[in-house]
């Protein structure tokens, strides 16, 4: 999908972003006393899609970036944060081999890809299916949810064969769980390639581990308006 061209933002917005980044890195004593809910609250203070973008691209990750994109903030912000904190105890109970982590007020779902896809492969296992049937069965809990998907590689191979590839698999998870139910509107998809490694392709072990893919869960227009109307339960 085409991402939407947006205007310079205002001053105010950066100053947003330096305190997202400055919340999520915990790097001052302040952050690191926030429990998750006053994180993503703090997050989402000014910080647009613009930003995200921004920020995600100085963190050098960018599921991050769109979490933080879609941040409201303030108690509305807060109230989805209990919510994805709700959702994130599911996923671990429910789905193996499935890393979550609580990211502002959205969560991140992570698979190694070796456990949805064979070696250079795009098209998905039977084990790959049993183990997207699982996560299904949380997603269809909380409709009002985006879900972007994002494909990564290691940095074997050239630019341009990884970021097909990563988009592949990407596209190829979206379709089975539109196939199990999940409306496609909710889902987007982007393949990253070599281009967002979570650590230095130097090792086997870290190559293996940026051979990935990314759920990225975020509250859609809905939850946010229920959420700022204090009506999201």
């Amino acid at each position: 999908m085409k991402h939407k061209l947006t205007r310079k933002q205002p001053h105010s917005t950066w100053i947003a972003g330096a305190l997202a980044i400055a919340v999520l890195a915990g790097g001052c004593g302040i952050t690191k006393k926030m429990n998750n809910t006053e994180k993503g609250a703090a997050i989402g203070v000014g910080a647009g899609a613009a930003s995200g973008a921004i920020i995600g691209k100085a963190a050098g990750n960018t599921a991050l970036g769109a979490v933080i994109g879609a941040a409201v903030g303030g108690t509305a912000g807060a109230l989805i944060g209990k919510k994805m904190d709700e959702q994130k105890k599911e996923i671990e109970q429910t789905v193996p081999n499935a890393q979550v982590e609580r990211v502002g007020e959205g969560l991140v779902v992570t698979f190694n890809a070796n456990v949805l896809f064979g070696f250079d492969r795009y098209d998905l296992t039977q084990d790959a299916k049993n183990t997207i049937q699982d996560l299904y069965r949380i997603l269809v809990k909380y409709p009002d949810e985006n879900v972007l998907i994002i494909g990564h590689t290691d940095s074997i191979g050239t630019a341009s064969y990884n970021l097909k590839l990563s988009q592949r698999r990407a596209n190829a998870v979206a379709d089975y769980l539109v196939q199990l139910g999940i409306d496609p509107a909710r889902i987007t998809t982007k393949g990253m390639g070599m281009s967002d490694p979570k650590y230095p392709n130097d090792t086997p072990e870290h190559r293996a581990a940026n051979r990935r893919v990314e759920f990225v869960l975020t509250a859609n227009e809905k939850m946010k308006q229920q959420a700022e109307q204090g009506t999201l339960k």
